[in-house]
Parts: C-alpha cells; sequence; structure tokens
C-alpha cells in the first residue's frame, strides 16, 4: 500500500507555521530562483554557480544598478536590539520609573516646606514637571534616538539617569 506524500508532510506542518513572526522556511536545495533574483548567505553559491533554465546572467553594471535601486525603492528594516541591549533598556527603565516615584514621594515631602515661601500656583506644577521628567525623558530619548546607532540611544539614557536623580528624596529635605 502506497502512501500519499502529502501525508507525509503533514506530519511536520502546524497550524500558524506560516505566522508572519516565524522565519520563512529554506527553499529546498534543487529549487530555481525567479528571473531578477540572486542567491546570498551560507549556500548561495551553489544557486548561482547554475542559474535556472529561465533566468539570463546579468551583467555586473546592471545587476550594480538594480541594487541601487531597489535599495532606493525600499528602506532597509530596522536592526533588532541584542539581548544585552534589551536588558539595559529594561534596567534604566526600572531606573526611570523608581525615579518617578522618587519625585512623586520627594516632591510631597517639599511641599508642605515650599508653600510657606511660594503660591501654590507655583508649586503644582513643577511638581508635576518633576514628577513627569524621568518619563519624559525616557519616552523623548526612545523616540529621538530610532535611527540613531545604539551606543547613542545609551548615552542619552545614563545622562538622563544622572541629571534627574529625585534629590529632595534623596537628600532627606
Amino acid at each position: 500500500m502506497a502512501s500519499d506524500p502529502r501525508d507525509d508532510e503533514d506530519a511536520f506542518r502546524w497550524e500558524g507555521d506560516d505566522s508572519p513572526t516565524r522565519p520563512p522556511r529554506p527553499a529546498p536545495a534543487d529549487a530555481a530562483l525567479p528571473s531578477g533574483w540572486r542567491a546570498v548567505g551560507k549556500g548561495s553559491a551553489s544557486q548561482a554557480a547554475a542559474p535556472a533554465a529561465d533566468q539570463k546572467p546579468v551583467p555586473a553594471a546592471e545587476e550594480h544598478r538594480s541594487a541601487s535601486s531597489e535599495d532606493d525603492a525600499e528602506p532597509e528594516p530596522p536592526t533588532s536590539l541584542g539581548n544585552v541591549a534589551l536588558v539595559t533598556l529594561g534596567l534604566l527603565g526600572g531606573i526611570y520609573l523608581l525615579y518617578t516615584v522618587g519625585w512623586i514621594l520627594g516632591g510631597a515631602r517639599t511641599a508642605l516646606v515650599i508653600s510657606a515661601f511660594l503660591a501654590p500656583w507655583a508649586v503644582v506644577p513643577a511638581q508635576w514637571a518633576a514628577v513627569a521628567a524621568p518619563a519624559l525623558w525616557f519616552g523623548v530619548s526612545m523616540l529621538l534616538t530610532r535611527a540613531s546607532a545604539t551606543w547613542v540611544r545609551f548615552m542619552w539614557l545614563v545622562v538622563g539617569v544622572f541629571l534627574l536623580v529625585p534629590w529632595p528624596l534623596v537628600s532627606g529635605v
């Protein structure tokens, strides 16, 4: 009794295999590339050595021209951060969250002292600005350094860690 080859393939598939979050399956080694495509990466030498029957060799000048026009048409997707960078971003985000809590507690403690000298309409906005400053610094640093190098983003976040220390809480005023 001969088995259907599709039944054998079904054993290696699961619903959700074609999810956009999963990397695409590698093509079989004997599959030819469509015209206009070129193989890159590991194992591409065998693909490049034997072009498909319907594929004509492309001169190097035309290949360079088509590659540059493709680069102009589609921007490259952003590179993802590594594990160390993600953990460091989480730690810095936690520090900024603690700073926000520190400014809430420190500002509440100093509000009684300051309100004797200043009008409440001057004290309350300053306290809200101090409470919002760490979250704003973190968000704006992440937003404005999207296209920058990773070290630039971390530099701005570390500068904010030193600038936004909740001094009323730290000094115990």
